[in-house]
């Protein structure tokens, strides 16, 4: 059970990363710098869960499967985010 918590850190990160990349293109009319701010704030937040996965994960799995977990955890974030 506790090897599945670095794919739920993960996919939490993935969430707040995608909307820190490509959030504030809602948001067209805010200047640049406030979206660059805000981009980075919620930035901190996934390398809030971005780090501990990582940390707890290295118990059960190797660097490569990580990785390998996060791309494919991007790929599903992002396309459900371009979907909605």
């Amino acid at each position: 059970m506790k090897a599945l918590l670095p794919i739920l850190l993960l996919t939490i990160s993935n969430v707040f990363m995608t909307f820190a990349w490509y959030g504030h293109l809602k948001f067209k009319s805010s200047p640049l710098f406030l979206v660059i701010v805000v981009s980075w704030a919620i930035a901190f937040a996934e390398y809030c869960f971005q780090v501990p996965a990582n940390r707890i994960g290295h118990a059960y799995f190797a660097a490569v499967q990580l990785k390998t977990m996060q791309e494919v955890i991007t790929l599903v974030v992002f396309c459900v985010f371009s979907t909605l």
